[in-house]
């Protein structure tokens, strides 16, 4: 047999222990190039650029037309 708590756990100490379980929106900055919000020290998926130089270079999206 496993073994069984000895007590039961009250509402306000099982809340605290799961008080940092909660999901952190992203911390987002403006891109200094387009104006797009991006991850900090990331590169920006929309020009391409960080710190000021092109990193990558992205590519047009061509327009789906028939």
């Amino acid at each position: 047999m496993t073994p069984h708590p000895k007590r039961k756990i009250s509402k306000g100490r099982r809340d605290r222990r799961r008080a940092h379980d909660a999901i952190a929106r992203p911390h987002l900055v403006t891109c200094p190039t387009c104006k797009q919000r991006r991850l900090p020290h990331q590169v920006c998926l929309h020009c391409g650029t960080y710190r000021g130089r092109t990193v990558i270079e992205i590519e047009e999206e061509a327009p789906s037309g028939a």
